[in-house]
């Protein structure tokens, strides 16, 4: 199969296998959120957030630097000696991190319950933490379909689990046990897709490590500063306010999750293509690329701005129930650090693409402080409200900062064509959402309907305003001497 066919086969079963995680993630979030009410579900917000911390930490930069490693490695007993070595180091790591947190949670101004549930929940951080080494091979081997496979089989066991846990009335305990046996069930199809490419063990290298840390320390210093203006928010929301307003808070980020897994896959798609490209020296299709894939961004970010401003609070009724309507005007702020998610992540990976991760440390200590600061001053006076607020701040600063470092070490300059055309037609699509009969939106039937009207126009005009190139259209079907489709020629369109 040709490079071409490969990334257009991936694609699709991703895009295919990302839909159907999400409609059983988001069934899991309103099992979960009906059950346990706005009060508990902050408990368990808490309880995830708190444990994020120490599972970020431990990432060590290993889930980026796998993919940077092993993209121009052709040995394959070398490909495999570095993986296992990779995951070697990474299970060390998480152990000792997700195992200092049941420790640390004691001293705490937490409860009962949220410290014994973060106990049980740390096991839940292990195997995802484990999966992400493999996820760089089957990145690399242009074999993402086996990743969206095993996320939809743990995603169907987690939604089963739940829907016992509930009958059976197990409380929150019971919800976190359930994640734990998700998480492990989804890394055991990960581990056994992988051994068609890999044979991945346990293996300690000192000399490979070295050569690992070397590459990794300038990505976890970056991860940890960006966690602390990530997720700082939720646990400093947990110190000052209620665990109600808490959980209103919680349910929209679980939505902000699901959204923002979207430009995380695509990158993760580009990323070894950007990074063969600029080692290979091929600056223009470099830069292609790179163009192709933010205006893609671009598309689908500016009219979940647009949308949600309209649809955000009849959205978080019917995912969460109608006891979250307070997170619809939450979801209202947060889609905005969405979109600029979306359009910031092309530039952070192609930083590290360019091998120039250690040039962001700068920029994500400056943002990283000044977001904690702010979480501090706006979250005790305007509780949720001002946790989000700081988030846009600090999701568009990084988003800058990241194109800067490109512009700086590629001559990279977005063109903004694409950008303004969806502006264009997400504004028209809003005028439609506003004279829209609010009585036709009471079901969430109508609802989904709704939604897939305002999305067809919104894609009607950006054709009809040329954001939608008909080449790049075709390019999806032209054939080429191979057969295969021209999605990456470097002569087409992406």
């Amino acid at each position: 199969m040709s490079l071409a066919k490969k990334i257009a086969h991936n694609t699709l079963v991703q895009i295919i296998g990302k839909i159907i995680s999400t409609i059983l993630g988001l069934l899991a979030l309103a099992l979960i959120t009906r059950y346990l009410g706005p009060e508990i579900f902050g408990d368990y917000t808490t309880i995830t957030t708190f444990l994020t911390f120490f599972a970020v930490i431990a990432d060590l930069g290993l889930t980026l630097v796998t993919v940077q490693m092993i993209s121009g490695e052709k040995n394959q007993s070398k490909e495999n000696l570095i993986l296992s070595n990779l995951f070697s180091l990474r299970l060390i790591s998480v152990l000792i991190f997700i195992g200092l947190a049941p420790i640390f949670v004691l001293f705490m101004p937490y409860s009962q319950t949220i410290k014994i549930g973060v106990l049980i929940a740390a096991l839940s951080f292990i195997f995802p933490a484990l999966n992400q080494v493999i996820i760089g091979l089957l990145q690399k081997r242009l074999s993402m379909d086996r990743s969206a496979l095993a996320e939809v089989i743990c995603r169907v066991v987690l939604v089963v689990g739940i829907v016992v846990a509930i009958k059976n009335n197990t409380g929150l305990t019971g919800i976190l046990v359930v994640t734990v046996l998700s998480a492990s069930i989804n890394f055991v199809f990960h581990y056994l897709f992988s051994r068609k490419f890999a044979k991945i063990k346990f293996k300690i290298d000192f000399s490979i490590w070295k050569k690992i840390l070397t590459k990794s320390w300038p990505l976890a210093i970056t991860i940890v500063l960006n966690l602390i203006y990530l997720r700082a928010d939720v646990l400093i929301l947990s110190l000052y306010r209620s665990s109600t307003e808490v959980g209103l808070y919680g349910a929209t980020y679980k939505v902000i999750d699901v959204l923002t897994s979207i430009p995380f896959m695509f990158a993760g798609l580009i990323l070894p293509i950007l990074t063969a490209s600029w080692l290979e020296k091929k600056i223009s299709y470099f830069k292609h690329v790179l163009q192709k894939s933010f205006d893609f961004m671009a598309i689908i970010a500016i009219p979940l701005i647009i949308g949600s401003q309209f649809l955000a609070e009849k959205i978080m009724i019917y995912i969460a129930g109608p006891e979250f309507t307070g997170s619809g005007i939450i979801l209202k702020y947060l889609i905005v650090s969405v979109a600029a998610i979306f359009l910031g992540t092309m530039f952070s990976h192609a930083v590290i693409a360019l091998d120039k991760q250690k040039k962001l440390i700068w920029f994500y200590v400056f943002t990283s402080l000044s977001s904690l600061l702010a979480y501090f001053i706006f979250i005790p006076r305007f509780s949720y409200l001002g946790a989000a607020s700081v988030t846009i701040y600090s999701e568009v600063l990084i988003g800058c900062f990241s194109a800067y470092c490109v512009y700086k070490y590629s001559k990279f300059l977005p063109n903004f064509t694409i950008l303004v055309k969806s502006l264009g037609a997400a504004a028209l699509m809003g005028i439609f959402l506003y004279f829209f009969p609010e009585q036709y939106q009471t079901k969430l039937v109508g609802l989904i309907l709704l939604i897939i009207l305002a999305s067809l126009i919104y894609f009607l005009c950006l054709y009809l305003l040329g954001g939608i190139d008909t080449k790049t259209l075709k390019s999806f079907f032209a054939k080429s001497n191979k057969g295969g489709p021209q999605i990456y020629d470097q002569n087409s369109n992406l």
